[in-house]
């Protein structure tokens, strides 16, 4: 009996997908953590503005007023906020999109899975 930790041979259950389906797994796994970082930065940015129209309004002024003050409050986040909805869109169509593709690919396997007709017990697995 023996023991080996080198490579194995590659298994027939797998699909080996080409082209776009290649890389559909990673983009969905990406797009998917950018869009929770993305809403995540967008809850906090929401947070800070309401944050600081509180604390701007606690002296009675109005962050609505005509104030550069105001202005500048209400303008702080503004390229934070663009930013993070334009990579949250552009996250969530790449996910959506991906996962389109492993959808549409779910079926396909490759030309070299083929049955070998090979059964394999439990002695075999247990190598005995």
């Amino acid at each position: 009996m023996e023991d080996s930790a080198g490579p194995q041979p590659e298994s027939n259950d797998h699909q080996h997908q080409t082209g776009l389906a290649k890389y559909a797994r990673p983009a969905l796994i990406a797009g998917s953590a950018i869009a929770v970082v993305c809403l995540a930065l967008l809850v906090i940015i929401f947070v800070l503005d309401s944050f600081n129209a509180t604390v701007y309004s606690v002296g009675g002024k109005n962050i609505q007023d005509a104030t550069d003050e105001a202005r500048q409050i209400r303008e702080s986040y503004t390229a934070v906020r663009a930013g993070g909805l334009v990579f949250l869109i552009a996250s969530v169509v790449t996910a959506l999109a991906a996962a389109v593709v492993l959808y549409r690919n779910r079926n396909i396997t490759g030309d070299d899975d083929t049955d070998d007709g090979d059964d394999v017990d439990f002695e075999d697995l247990a190598g005995r």
